[in-house]
């Protein structure tokens, strides 16, 4: 059970997570690697079997392994110390300084009782710092980290040679001291670079997707305005001429209250068609706005195949709301580079396909997106729209790694005007019939009988046909 617990939480960490957690693994290997290559190989042959050497050599050994312990559990302080995320505690250093101390006494005193080779007291030059310079790289700049690492092969020279340590040797270890910390700088620092750069893009694709979203929430809210401003407007002009009539007893006041309602009545109902994407309900239409959308928060989007003008409208707007739901889901719960959309149509059937290469790790689909509006929501809500027009829809992934989302009409099926239609109801029940976009309460309005030109107040007239006012 812990094995399917932790193997399902791994399937759920996102690409960076996955990547991030695979680098850090590989830093944390690293003075292992070397305490174990570096310090243990010369039990083999170059320290002298002996009581003492050997005691010496296995004190280093432990502790270089100690080293190794405190690097590891630095390493995440440091990490985030060179990503900007936190401040590494110079507290936490105390420790592996103390350690290096300890070490390099043990290595002069090995090489003072002459328990150790040249080479193996070479290969344990190079392990001696690597473990702390493996934290201190991501922690300083990099000027600084040249300048203790002369200082620290300085003193390891130092202390070699107070043990006696003299010709090539002694010579060797400058070279060797320098290498290890080198190594450390051309290995671990690039690898944390890189991470900064590929989260700050990950960061960057984050704000580009909230961009195009709230450019979606200007665009709808300025639909917004258009349809209510003027039209409020109007109402509150009406609805005073109203007050005013009405105080001076003027029997036109029901006349304008009437207005009134049919005004607010058509503003409701361009309001659902508004909120229910009926103002743009065409097929060309969605497709431009998901590429843009889509492009916007940086995933590649293609757009192929026929264009579906000569389509049935209420094909075209059912296709227009697979095309608006599919790019919402890219967008919000995908994790994609690249979206192809593909428009198919025959004589006979029109296919629409929606690919892209996000598809979660474990193989399952990307949870569904609530629509505006109407019975269902995601892709059930889509199956209802579809179903209307004997319509299916597939969604699941498919070979390659993408995920892909196939909606099929029957063009056979469909009369013109039926179904979905722009003016439909998208929120309404499959297969109900279309009702007007614009519905006038005429059989509740109240008879007028006013000539047209018939003034009624100051600079308010009937309009032509007997009904409405108009400004002089």
């Amino acid at each position: 059970m812990r094995v399917r617990g932790w193997r399902r939480s791994w399937q759920e960490r996102s690409k960076m997570e996955r990547i991030d957690l695979y680098s850090r693994f590989t830093i944390s290997c690293i003075p292992w690697f070397f305490a174990l290559a570096w310090q243990g190989t010369p039990f083999h042959q170059d320290i002298r079997h002996e009581p003492l050497p050997l005691a010496l050599g296995l004190a280093l050994l432990l502790v270089s392994l100690a080293q190794c312990l405190l690097s590891n559990r630095n390493l995440t302080a440091s990490y985030g110390h060179y990503l900007g995320v936190s401040v590494f505690p110079g507290r936490r250093l105390l420790a592996p300084v103390v350690l290096l101390v300890v070490a390099v006494g043990l290595l002069a005193a090995l090489a003072g009782v002459d328990g150790v080779r040249g080479s193996g007291l070479l290969l344990m030059t190079l392990n001696a710092p690597m473990a702390l310079v493996i934290t201190r790289v991501l922690v300083v700049p990099v000027r600084r980290f040249l300048i203790e690492s002369l200082c620290l092969t300085a003193l390891l020279t130092g202390a070699l040679a107070a043990a006696g340590v003299t010709g090539g040797t002694l010579a060797g270890v400058v070279p060797c001291s320098l290498f290890g910390c080198v190594l450390v700088l051309i290995s671990v620092r690039p690898s944390a670079w890189s991470m900064s750069v590929m989260w700050q893009a990950e960061q960057a694709r984050g704000i580009q997707a909230r961009l195009a979203v709230a450019e979606e929430r200007l665009r709808f809210g300025r639909d917004m305005h258009d349809v209510l401003g003027r039209n409020l407007a109007v109402i509150a002009l009406k609805s005073e001429l109203a007050v005013e009539l009405a105080q001076r007893g003027r029997p036109e006041a029901a006349d304008q209250m009437v207005e009134v309602q049919r005004i607010a009545r058509a503003s409701q109902q361009e309001v659902r068609d508004v909120v229910r994407g009926y103002r743009e309900a065409d097929l060309n239409t969605e497709l431009a706005g998901a590429q843009g959308v889509l492009s916007a928060a940086g995933i590649e989007c293609t757009v192929t195949g026929d264009s579906g003008e000569h389509l049935p409208p209420p094909v075209q707007s059912a296709l227009g709301w697979v095309v608006r739901e599919a790019a919402t889901n890219v967008l919000r719960h995908g994790d994609p580079r690249r979206c192809l959309i593909r428009v198919g149509a025959t004589a006979d059937t029109v296919v629409l396909q929606v690919e892209n290469d996000g598809a979660t790790p474990t193989g399952t689909a990307p949870p569904p997106v609530s629509a505006p509006d109407g019975p269902g929501s995601g892709l059930a809500g889509l199956r209802e729209r579809l179903a209307a027009l004997d319509g299916s829809l597939e969604a699941g992934p498919a070979k390659g790694g993408v995920f892909r989302l196939t909606a099929t009409i029957p063009l056979a099926t469909v009369p013109p005007g039926t179904g979905e239609g722009r003016g439909g109801g998208g929120g309404g029940k499959p297969g109900e019939a279309e009702q007007p976009r614009r519905r006038t309460p005429g059989a509740r309005r109240a008879p007028v009988s006013l000539r047209p030109g018939a003034m009624v107040a100051p600079g308010v007239m009937v309009g032509p046909g007997g009904t409405g006012l108009v400004e002089e």
